[in-house]
């Protein structure tokens, strides 16, 4: 199987072609070489390559703070990729196409755990409301192409990633990446408090980028699941004040944690209901403990060779 994945140098985008099954062979096109927001440009490489599948690897996304100051550039950006990549891949009538996306979709005070029915079901978190928006978009172009072409264009939802290859940047990285970086140096300099954004109380749910590769290839291979949401994640969550711990113990530091209610922290709890895709005969396979604990054996030779996304 020939399989395009835009987005092959991010996060995700890496531990996909890590985790390459035989037999497949993959395009991976960079920002440098296709303008992912060019509908035109996008639809002739396409065309051109006419692979049997495409994993939407690319997007913008960023943490609490660059969402909330940058909505309308999320927005847009957002709509750019997906359309360009959903609306070519139905032109060249490619057949199997993942589109993947985030819990930010769900409405802010949704029941927990999240099921995939409370979908447009409530308000979002408004910090994050253009990302969130443009990805409802791109769960429901995939609904309507498989209801009106029968191709199985599907969504996968997963909950926060964490992982190698992660972007470490302080004013635009998530919680893992940003408390690795920040407890990692702190030790480093022999510092004895770390600040740490919000109150510590909110919960979140905690993924290794590994993981979702797999889900991917995994629902690949899998009988169709066209036009189906599904959520990916390990159904289990934790406070931030509790992975803080977490991270310090894992990262060897001794200090104090000093938490700002001042700064934002989103939504109060997003635990993702991953019955649908267990029912299926998928689940997450590490830990935690673990992810955390490779992720930084990683990181710790990364940041010594100056080669850590981010800085």
């Amino acid at each position: 199987m020939k399989v395009l994945i835009p987005g092959s140098t991010g996060l995700v985008g890496r531990a996909l072609v890590r985790s390459k099954p035989r037999n497949f062979d993959l395009i991976l096109p960079t920002r440098r070489e296709l303008n992912y927001e060019d509908m035109n440009e996008v639809s002739s490489f396409i065309k051109d390559q006419n692979p049997d599948a495409i994993i939407l690897a690319a997007a913008k996304v960023g943490g609490i703070v660059a969402n909330q100051k940058s909505q309308f550039d999320f927005l847009m950006a957002n709509l750019r990729i997906q359309n360009a990549f959903m609306e070519g891949s139905v032109k060249s009538k490619i057949k199997n196409f993942i589109f993947l996306g985030s819990s930010c979709i769900y409405p802010k005070y949704a029941d927990q755990p999240i099921k995939e029915t409370e979908l447009l079901t409530g308000k979002l978190e408004s910090s994050n409301e253009g990302y969130a928006i443009a990805k409802i978009a791109g769960i429901k172009a995939c609904r309507s192409i498989y209801e009106e072409f029968g191709y199985n264009y599907f969504s996968l939802m997963p909950t926060n990633l964490y992982g190698r290859n992660d972007n470490f940047d302080l004013s635009t990285s998530h919680v893992p990446a940003a408390l690795m970086r920040k407890f990692h140096e702190a030790r480093m300099l022999s510092s004895k408090t770390v600040d740490i954004w919000g109150t510590g109380k909110v919960y979140r749910e905690f993924m290794h980028v590994d993981d979702l590769a797999d889900a991917c290839w995994y629902f690949l291979n899998h009988s169709s699941v066209g036009g189906e949401l599904l959520n990916i994640g390990t159904g289990e969550d934790i406070t931030i004040r509790d992975f803080a711990h977490l991270m310090a113990k894992i990262t060897k530091y001794e200090g104090e944690f000093n938490f700002d209610a001042s700064m934002p922290e989103g939504t109060p709890r997003k635990l993702l209901d991953i019955n649908k895709a267990k029912s299926l005969g998928w689940e997450s396979k590490i830990s935690l403990v673990s992810g955390l604990e490779m992720t930084y054996s990683w990181f710790k030779e990364a940041y010594s060779n100056g080669e850590v996304r981010g800085f």
